[in-house]
Formats: structure tokens, C-alpha cells, sequence
């Protein structure tokens, strides 16, 4: 199938979508791991109802089942470190620490398939490192912030490369309907351990503007988007997505700047980093493609 004009426009609306997170995370008025129990609460239970009405499978084995609750573990702390960067500093910060997300996976995808890793991704990661260290370098006000962005980055990493293994034996939908159920369950597990940790109560009273926010992330930057990139995926190459997806903490960083003004303006070393950052981010897929000779296949 050939793509069209409104296809590319709906890849860059979903990415939008992506990118708008963050910003939502940032108006949410209840903290991280209450917002992110309620997020994959309504995720689960939207993506439920589109299954149902796509008669899409919800049975998988009981080895498949287990390596999907494991996976959802990571997919509860990598949002819950998400958000809890954007909180604590700004969504600028979490976003530039998520867009190491694509360097993660060059460098742990090459070791779960036991192959060599390729000089462009050691090389492309130490650019990263080098846009990291100068935000770091000249009085930065949200080390911690940038690390859980980071950490962020990270586990997206880890729960792609294992989704792209489960995804040749189980469906999709299902594999990402039962992650938002079993990171629901665990941060659920978890709250009276975060209770002890953090010294603090659960709050759980969500405002019907926190509602409003939390619904539109799960089902609109969640289940929505998901479910137009999937059907994408049929029209568009995998590369074009790919480098689109890069686009995310750029769009993110932009809407944060608009709505927030004043908070999200950030030093000059800071943009100069994030630049360093993204512009590796942006230039991977098109080198790979480049020297796709001589990168080994992944």
C-alpha cells in the first residue's frame, strides 16, 4: 500500500501526541506513581475495549504471559522515572534525558542477539555522552532530573528490544494490553513500599482537570497512537517511522516552552547540549542506512 499526504500527517500527530506527555505529566497535580497507576489502569482497560472491537486474541502461553508481566515491571519504572524527571526539574530536562532511549537500544539490541556492536552506535553514544556533560558542566539546576530522563531512556530501551522479540509470537495489542495490566498490578504492589520510602500518603484524590490529563495521555497518547502507528507501520518504512520518532522530545521541548514560558527557558549550554544530543539522534538512521553495508544487521 502506498502512503499518502494525510498518513505522513497522522505519523507526525502521533509523535506530537508522544512529545505532548511530558507537558501533561508536568499539569498533572497528583504525583508520578499515582498518575502512572491510574495511566496503565485506563490504558489497560481502553486498549481492552479496542481489542474487543478489532477481535483481536487476548489468550498467550503461560511462558509468553510471564516474560510479558517481567517486561511490564520495566515499562512501570520507566514511566514512572518519566515523569517523575519532568516533575522535580521541567519536561525539557526528562525529554532530553528519554532521548537517549535510541542509544540504549543500539548499544543492549547488538548484546541480546550476541552480535559485535558497531563502531557508529560507540560512536554516536559517546556524542551523547559529550551533549550530556556539557548540560552538566556549567551550573545546571537538575542533575537528578536529567538522571531519571536518563534512566527513562534506559528502560524504554530495554522494553523495546524485549517487545521485539516477543512481538514474532505474540500479537501487538496483546503484548501491550497485558504490559499496561501488569505495570498497573505492580505499581499497585509497590505503593505501600513507595509509602514507607518516600515517608508520605497515597494521594489518589485526582482533580477532574488531573482526570481530563490522565485520560488523554492513556487513550489518546496511548491506545490512539499506538493503534495509528501499527496500521502506519503497513504503509510507511520502518526507517521513515523511526526518524520521525526522533522528532519526539524536540516536539516535547517546544510545547513545554509554549505553555510554560518563563519556567522552561534554560541556560545557553543547556540548548547547546540538547542540540548535540538530538542532532546524534537524528543522524543515526541516516547514517545507518549510509553505511548499512557495513553495519551489521540487527
Amino acid at each position: 500500500m502506498t502512503a499518502t499526504t494525510q498518513d505522513y500527517f497522522k505519523l507526525h500527530f502521533i509523535v506530537f501526541l508522544w512529545g505532548f506527555t511530558a507537558v501533561l505529566g508536568k499539569l498533572i497535580s497528583i504525583p508520578s506513581v499515582e498518575m502512572v497507576f491510574y495511566r496503565t489502569l485506563l490504558a489497560a482497560v481502553g486498549m481492552g475495549v479496542v481489542m474487543l472491537f478489532l477481535q483481536k486474541p487476548f489468550s498467550v502461553s503461560g511462558n509468553d504471559l510471564l516474560k510479558i508481566f517481567l517486561t511490564s515491571i520495566i515499562v512501570a519504572i520507566h514511566w514512572i522515572t518519566f515523569f517523575s524527571s519532568g516533575k522535580i526539574s521541567n519536561p525539557s530536562t526528562s525529554l532530553v534525558g528519554f532521548a537517549t532511549c535510541s542509544f540504549w537500544a543500539a548499544l543492549i539490541e547488538p548484546l541480546v542477539k550476541g552480535k559485535k556492536i558497531h563502531w557508529l552506535e560507540i560512536g554516536l553514544g559517546c556524542v551523547v555522552l559529550i551533549g550530556l556533560g556539557i548540560i552538566l558542566a556549567f551550573n545546571f539546576q537538575h542533575p537528578l532530573g536529567l538522571f531519571l530522563g536518563v534512566i527513562s531512556g534506559l528502560t524504554a530501551a530495554i522494553f523495546s528490544v524485549i517487545n521485539s522479540r516477543l512481538i514474532h509470537r505474540v500479537n501487538a495489542y496483546t503484548i501491550t494490553f497485558y504490559e499496561m495490566l501488569g505495570a498497573c498490578f505492580v505499581i499497585l504492589l509497590f505503593m505501600p513500599i513507595y509509602q514507607a520510602l518516600a515517608h508520605t500518603s497515597l494521594n489518589l484524590e485526582a482533580s477532574l482537570l488531573d482526570w481530563m490529563y490522565i485520560a488523554i495521555m492513556a487513550w489518546a497518547c496511548s491506545v490512539y497512537a499506538f493503534s495509528v502507528s501499527i496500521n502506519l507501520s503497513r504503509k510507511i518504512s520502518v526507517f521513515f517511522i523511526q526518524l520521525a520518532l526522533n522528532l519526539e522530545p524536540v516536539y516535547g521541548i517546544l510545547l513545554a516552552l509554549i505553555i510554560f514560558g518563563s519556567q522552561e527557558v534554560m541556560s545557553l549550554n543547556f540548548y547547546v547540549g540538547t542540540f548535540i544530543v538530538l542532532s546524534a539522534v537524528v543522524l543515526y538512521p541516516v547514517l545507518k542506512k549510509k553505511f548499512q553495508d557495513t553495519v551489521p544487521a540487527q
